[in-house]
């Protein structure tokens, strides 16, 4: 296996991972708070919004630093 290919296995594990320890640390008990199917459904809709928002600074963050990476060395 080449590098390459080892640093696109290391990100797709840190990235299933991610996505694991969200669904248990924050869609896990926003669901089981609530009783109705309707607020599920909200609590559901908006936990995928702080997932985007949460991706999006992530994106925006290694954006940056790819950038700024030729200054700093």
């Amino acid at each position: 296996m080449s590098n390459l290919h080892v640093t696109y296995l290391v990100e797709a594990c840190c990235g299933v991972l991610a996505f694991a320890v969200f669904i248990v640390l924050v869609v896990a008990p926003a669901l089981t708070s609530f009783r109705r199917a309707w607020e599920r459904v909200a609590v559901l809709i908006l936990s995928v919004y702080v997932f985007a928002a949460l991706a999006g600074v992530g994106v925006v963050l290694g954006a940056w630093i790819v950038i700024q990476w030729p200054r700093w060395f």
